[in-house]
């Protein structure tokens, strides 16, 4: 796989009360991810850039919210989630502390 393309795939993580409780319960981080990518790239990037071991990849397509700005309806782009299952005993920082 393309190390540049690998590099590009994982967006954002997801900072949210689930997937807190996701991470404390089943060992996964939850992170928000090129919308085109496909699970075995995000198994690659994820194990490439933190040199962590990943048991699995689920991945969620997340529909984009209407919003209304005054008298504009707008609507926020669609994106793409990965629940990213690690092995026993692997731990991914995001801080880098």
């Amino acid at each position: 796989m393309n190390l540049e393309r690998l590099t590009k795939i994982i967006v954002a993580p997801v900072v949210a009360e689930k997937a807190t409780r996701v991470a404390e319960q089943n060992n996964q981080v939850v992170l928000k991810v090129l919308p085109n990518a496909n699970k075995t790239e995000i198994k690659h990037a994820v194990e490439k850039m933190f040199n962590v071991k990943v048991a699995a990849v689920t991945t969620s397509n997340v529909k984009g919210k209407v919003k209304r700005t005054g008298r504009v309806m707008g609507k926020r782009s669609d994106w793409k989630k990965a629940y990213v299952t690690l092995v026993d005993g692997a731990d991914i920082n995001f801080l880098g502390e």
